[in-house]
């Protein structure tokens, strides 16, 4: 089974460069259009998807609907493939944590798979709420399917660090723009679970 994931379109506070995290925050005018553009990239044969995942966040969910509609296949929402919870970092732009709390923001960035932003959660959480998901999504469809995911970019980052076992302090490098895809497989998810305890 091939799994493509996706970030979703683009919103306003990605233009703001202000933190989403869980926020429940709606496409921009530019994220329909790049949801549309994913459509008409999904339409082509190579990809012959079969049906749709996304995430319950609005910006998530939308970019789904669009191109299941255009496809016109069958799209579900699947809970646990939300974005990472930043707690009280959300709402406000990195500029603006790092001066209001650069203690906890310091103390994060240097071990970010196991510290926690102030009432958030950490990437450790996320990722043992997002494989679950995902695994459930494998067992539902036959091997032979191609699957989008559509989500979250610290989602997609967590899992290739841990696919590629690269720390989480250089998940930056695997940061896709808005609806940008990546294809991945079972046996990457398999080594993905297998990886997920903290020795």
């Amino acid at each position: 089974m091939n799994l493509y994931f996706a970030r979703h379109g683009h919103t306003p506070w990605n233009e703001e460069k202000i933190i989403q995290g869980s926020k429940d925050i709606e496409l921009s005018s530019k994220g329909i259009k790049q949801a549309h553009e994913l459509a008409e990239s999904l339409s082509k044969v190579e990809f012959n998807i079969s049906r749709i995942y996304t995430s319950p966040l609005k910006r998530a969910e939308l970019t789904a609907k669009i191109s299941a509609i255009e496809v016109d296949i069958p799209f579900q929402i699947m809970t646990g493939l939300e974005e990472i919870n930043l707690g009280d970092w959300e709402g406000r732009t990195w500029k603006d944590v790092k001066k209001n709390y650069p203690k906890e923001f310091d103390t994060w960035l240097h071990n970010r798979r196991l510290e926690k932003s102030p009432n958030g959660e950490s990437y450790q959480d996320l990722i043992e709420r997002v494989l679950p998901a995902i695994e459930n999504i494998i067992k539902d469809n036959n091997s032979e399917e191609n699957i989008l995911v559509v989500t979250h970019s610290a989602v997609i980052m967590c899992l290739q660090c841990l696919i590629n076992q690269v720390s989480f302090e250089e998940m930056d490098k695997y940061k896709l723009g808005n609806t940008e895809v990546i294809r991945l497989n079972t046996e990457d998810i398999e080594k993905a679970v297998s990886l997920l305890n903290v020795e």
